[in-house]
């Protein structure tokens, strides 16, 4: 089955479905080929994004801003993860992928294996915890407590010397780490690099969490009418997420009417109105693979002014679609995109994020990027097994509504594959139907009532 098919959900005999196991080696497979590639002895990850591309570990999304938990890796080891109290129990009894490893000094000389993986002289799975972002009492040494660890295993497997990469770091524990004597770099770019491309795994993952979105986007429509509000259209999305099996619905965007222009990216409890645009963004988790799914409804009817402006949004959309490919780059899509300028801000930085693009994986925030702020200047080269959303926005000539679609796409051998399949093409209007004397309300119309007319247009 190709990797962009979906599947059950659940695991089963007589059918392959996603690979674990296969997906957990793939991953470290890349991340341990970027950290050899880098003038890197080891890389430390507080991220939960990264601790689980390294680690195949979760903990739940309660903790995801707390960077209490972390994660390393060397040239020399598999993972070590210390992990939030009980929780390091957990992994030693339900992760038995962290007491092997494919190293040689890492492994238990006198332990008997077969295969390239043996048994590992110590667990990968430990407790540990950093400073709850400066809760502990400073002078708790809770931060040189975590520093005497990494220099322990950075000195075992004769790495001291070597520059520590970190993705990201509480002051006090980069104090700590120096003070050890450990030279602490930026990181970061190791853990992109080896996420930039998807396994067929990776990617199957991505597009059953589309799937999901696009059942939750079917709830929206039909709820969807004038005297509901933002936030109760955010509670349909979520409920059907969840009902679905997301693991976190990390956010809906849901913004309608005059709150659509400028786009404030955040819902709110706004009254859904007669002939509003309403746009949406819904961001869930699966099995730890995100989406980023925009789609513009609207509700009742629609007015001249939104159907253009639909229409302009999604012809960028399709013109940028249409470049991609293995060896296209990021700048060849964003010129087919308008300037700031073009649309009503003074430069780049203040349009960024409307016409836009990004690598989705286990977050929203991957490789590559798409934006006139830096890719004219910075062109990536699109590769093939990259997944990424591509999105555009464009207000409507009314100075208050706007349009919002995005795409997730698969760079193919030969071009791409679209996984968000909600329609959109053109602009969907939901609602109760209204009729007339004379039939069905037309759904082309202005919502204020007289502008529907010759006379309240001033043409008579």
């Amino acid at each position: 089955m190709k990797s962009t098919g979906t599947t059950g959900t659940n695991g089963v005999d007589w059918e392959e479905r996603v690979d674990f196991d296969r997906l957990r080696d793939a991953r470290l497979a890349r991340l341990r080929a970027e950290l050899e590639a880098s003038s890197l002895g080891a890389v430390l990850a507080f991220d939960f994004s990264n601790i689980r591309y390294m680690s195949a570990t979760h903990i739940g999304t309660w903790a995801m801003d707390k960077l209490i938990r972390f994660a390393l890796l060397t040239r020399n080891t598999d993972p070590i993860v210390w992990d939030f109290g009980s929780a390091a129990k957990h992994h030693a009894l339900y992760n038995p992928w962290l007491d092997v490893t494919s190293t040689e000094m890492d492994a238990d000389p006198n332990a008997p294996h077969e295969g390239a993986k043996r048994p590992r002289l110590e667990s990968g799975a430990r407790a540990g915890i950093s400073t709850l972002r400066g809760a502990f009492p400073p002078d708790a040494e809770i931060a040189e407590g975590v520093a005497k660890k990494i220099k322990r295993e950075l000195e075992k497997f004769g790495l001291a010397n070597q520059p520590l990469g970190v993705d990201v770091i509480e002051l006090p524990i980069l104090f700590a780490l120096q003070k050890e004597g450990i030279e602490v770099v930026d990181g970061q770019q190791v853990f992109m690099e080896a996420r930039r491309i998807k396994t067929p795994d990776e990617i199957r993952l991505l597009t059953q969490a589309a799937s999901m979105v696009d059942a939750a986007y079917e709830d929206l429509y039909r709820f969807l009418r004038p005297g509901v509000r933002e936030n109760e259209a955010v509670g349909v999305v979520a409920k059907t997420l969840y009902d679905l099996g997301s693991e976190y619905v990390e956010g809906v965007n849901a913004i309608s009417g005059e709150r659509c222009s400028p786009h404030p990216h955040v819902f709110s409890d706004r009254l859904i109105r007669p002939g509003d645009p309403a746009f949406f963004d819904i961001l869930h988790s699966w099995n730890g693979y995100r989406t980023c799914y925009y789609r513009t409804f609207a509700v009742g009817s629609a007015s001249s002014a939104q159907r253009d402006a639909y229409t302009r949004a999604r012809e960028y959309m399709d013109r940028a679609i249409a470049l991609v490919r293995p060896g296209a780059t990021t700048a060849d899509i964003v010129k087919v995109w308008p300037t700031a300028q073009e649309f009503g801000f003074p430069d780049e930085e203040a349009a960024f994020a409307l016409q836009y693009g990004h690598g989705v994986g286990l977050s929203i925030w991957e490789k590559p990027i798409f934006s006139r702020l830096t890719s004219l200047d910075h062109p990536e080269v699109l590769q093939e097994g990259m997944v990424f959303a591509l999105e555009t926005y464009w207000p409507s000539a009314d100075g208050w509504g706007a349009a919002r679609i995005e795409e997730e796409v698969v760079v193919t051998a030969t071009g791409c594959e679209v996984i968000t399949k909600f329609p959109a093409e053109e602009l969907i209007v939901a609602g109760r139907s209204y009729y007339t004397v004379d039939g069905p309300l037309n759904l082309k119309r202005d919502s204020q009532s007289h502008l529907n007319t010759t006379w309240g247009r001033g043409e008579a």
